[in-house]
């Protein structure tokens, strides 16, 4: 009999504290030099297997590299990528931010992260998710009629291989497999997982209900208006215990776009150029209106861009991770062309600065 058949049996509460863990992601925006000059995609892979290097020196918990297929992002294969940091470094994780799960084929997903993991002695997270553009679906053979069917089912399937276990499988979208083995076998006895969530209650339930715990994606607004879907993931696995079998809280994560100088204007006066960048040009295919500055200060302030001093974006991160409950936050650290030096200056004191305070700031909650 499970130890859960009593709702009260089980707390899914966590209280975000020092030892909250605090990473960083990046897209591979295809950047500029310090002359606006714009560099190759090549230039731009090197230098963030630098700037992964220098957060892993510097104590940064995890990086996160971002799969797209446009000509404004560079990595294309994250865990290429970061196969390279992980010969380069010794403790950073290492993960996708996301693995566009739909458009992929979840046992070569499983089996590359499992590499990556055998690589790096047991560093490898996968972080997976829909994406927020859909050029890898025509790029890959899919249709976008299918969006949702696609994610649910490998995501289902994903969550068999994460077992270790031969696995029986069929669906609509891939032929059935009956007792497969997948390989290689992680000394973990699985790939470290999480699901990026945008903000759906049926997100939330189903990262749940596969026992792969929620990356929030928080972009814009408070980041208090999530709170919703933290109680909802607290309830859920509350409510589903007996069914899972979960016998301790699922970590909870967050992220989102920031940059760090050393004085808040200085921070909003390097982001601005490039954020409004590349806002208005994605906006321009998306329908959003044209950026303003007073809007990014407003976001900067109270908002989810963490933008200004170590201390002030220190004193945020602390903020948020102590009202959602967060075990992780991760930083966004680059958006638009931002140069590469720029980006080291930034990195440099998120690890030297704002990790020590906020662990301090959260030390005595």
């Amino acid at each position: 009999m499970t130890d859960f058949a009593d709702e009260a049996a089980f707390d899914p509460t966590i209280t975000a504290g020092a030892e909250i863990e605090l990473g960083l992601d990046t897209f591979g925006d295809i950047t500029v030099d310090e002359s606006g000059t714009r560099l190759s995609g090549a230039q731009v892979i090197r230098n963030v297997v630098d700037e992964a290097v220098l957060a892993d020196s510097l104590g940064v918990d995890f990086i996160g590299l971002g799969e797209h297929h446009r000509d404004d992002f560079a990595i294309t294969a994250p865990d290429v990528v970061l196969a390279a940091i992980g010969g380069q470094t010794s403790r950073i994780r290492l993960g996708s931010a996301v693995t566009v799960l739909s458009s992929d084929d979840p046992i070569r997903v499983y089996e590359r992260f499992a590499t990556l993991d055998a690589l790096t002695n047991g560093r490898a997270e996968v972080i997976l998710g829909r994406g927020s553009f859909t050029e890898s679906f025509p790029l890959f053979g899919y249709d976008l009629d299918d969006y949702e069917m696609l994610f649910e089912e490998k995501l289902a399937l994903f969550a068999r291989l994460r077992t270790e276990r031969p696995v029986t499988w069929s669906g609509t979208h891939r032929t059935p497999l009956t007792a497969q083995e997948v390989y290689p076998k992680t000394e973990s006895g699985s790939v470290t997982a999480w699901i990026g969530v945008g903000g759906s209650p049926e997100s939330v339930v189903r990262s749940v209900s596969h026992q792969i715990p929620m990356m929030l994606a928080i972009i814009g607004g408070a980041p208090a208006r999530f709170g919703p879907y933290v109680d909802l993931y607290r309830r859920a696995q509350q409510q589903l215990a007996p069914e899972t079998g979960q016998r301790a809280p699922m970590p909870l994560g967050a992220h989102s776009p920031g940059h760090i100088a050393d004085t808040d204007q200085q921070a909003i006066d390097e982001y601005w150029p490039h954020y409004r960048a590349m806002n208005d040009r994605i906006g321009r295919e998306r329908g959003w209106p044209a950026a303003t500055k007073d809007k990014l200060v407003a976001e900067a302030r109270n908002g989810s861009q963490y933008v200004g001093s170590p201390e002030t974006v220190a004193a945020r991160i602390a903020e948020t991770a102590r009202n959602l409950g967060l075990s992780r936050f991760d930083l966004k650290y680059a958006s638009g062309t931002m140069p590469h030096e720029m980006l080291m200056h930034s990195i440099e004191l998120y690890g030297t600065r704002v990790i020590p305070r906020v662990r301090d700031l959260l030390s005595g909650d």
